[in-house]
């Protein structure tokens, strides 16, 4: 059997941990709202700690999927601390969004304490968590890699390997940049085609057959834009994180990324009038009261 201490339960760690809670994995949960991890546990018939250093005492393996890397820092060295408590041996398999400086900060000194560590972010949002089939792109050495692939297989699909420590993690905020720019721009552009009389709901069926179509125009768009629902999957919030980490990785590595860094100053704005807990496709709710348009079908 392989000890998993799985810590945090959110909206993606819970159907991650949901898939090792069978054999060969013996799981251990922990949440910082113990109200969820009881419930967790209840539910799947598994173990749960009341502290995070009860969680990873005897565990071979510590996933963290935690909000960001602030967090992660905090469950190492905070109250509730685990570095003391970590076994000498175990791999940290963090599929937070981390930042890469603060991933490789912690692998260093896990590694000084004869623990490995790789940045395991991941990608699928929470269908893809509950089906087992997220992107997982990692960063690390292979041979660790290696000691904990039967965990990450058990909920990820597509598999990759970044680079070193950090590669992940800067991957990971690249893609969630792209993300931005395109819920952004599509945004912009059906705005002002319905200014110009055009219904949304045409302008995307053509859009999706011509070159300027993308995940955005051709799923977010028809599924949460058109018919005003916006199901909350993935905060708003989160992503004003990674694409800030996007923008000043960029800036630490002395690349111009004008674009980015304007999706990065807009999506904070969105955040600060929408608040903490708005879906991040509502980002086209700020455009649209900027504009005085609503980016709907006309009938």
């Amino acid at each position: 059997m392989i000890r998993v201490a799985f810590l945090g339960l959110g909206d993606i760690g819970a159907p991650i941990a949901s898939h090792l809670t069978r054999d060969p994995f013996e799981l251990t949960v922990w949440n910082r709202t113990a109200s969820r991890a009881d419930e967790f546990a209840a539910e799947h018939k598994v173990s749960v700690a009341r502290t995070a250093a009860d969680a990873v005492r005897s565990a071979d393996v510590v996933v963290t999927c935690l909000p960001s890397s602030a967090e992660v820092e905090a469950v190492l060295h905070g109250e509730q601390g685990i570095l003391e408590a970590l076994r000498k041996g175990a791999v940290v398999v963090d599929c937070t969004s981390g930042d890469p400086p603060t991933s490789r900060s912690i692998a260093a000194e896990l590694g000084g304490r004869g623990v490995d560590f790789i940045d395991a972010p991941v990608s699928g949002g929470t269908a893809g968590a509950k089906a087992g089939t997220l992107t997982v792109m990692w960063g690390g050495e292979e041979t660790v890699f290696e000691r904990v692939r039967s965990v990450i297989e058990a909920f990820g699909k597509k598999i990759v390997h970044a680079g070193g420590v950090g590669a992940g993690d800067a991957l990971k905020a690249v893609n969630n940049a792209l993300l931005a720019v395109h819920i952004l721009s599509t945004a912009e552009g059906l705005a002002v085609l319905a200014k110009a009389g055009v219904d949304p709901k045409i302008a995307l069926d053509v859009i999706n057959a011509s070159s300027g179509r993308s995940n955005s125009s051709e799923n977010l768009f028809p599924q949460r834009v058109l018919t005003r629902e916006f199901p909350r999957t993935f905060r708003l919030a989160l992503l004003d994180k990674d694409i800030g980490i996007a923008a000043v990785l960029a800036e630490d590595l002395e690349v111009r990324t004008p674009i980015i860094a304007l999706a990065a100053e807009r999506f904070h704005e969105a955040r600060e009038k929408l608040g903490e807990e708005a879906d991040h496709v509502e980002a086209v709710r700020v455009i649209e009261d900027e504009n005085g348009v609503k980016i709907a079908a006309f009938k």
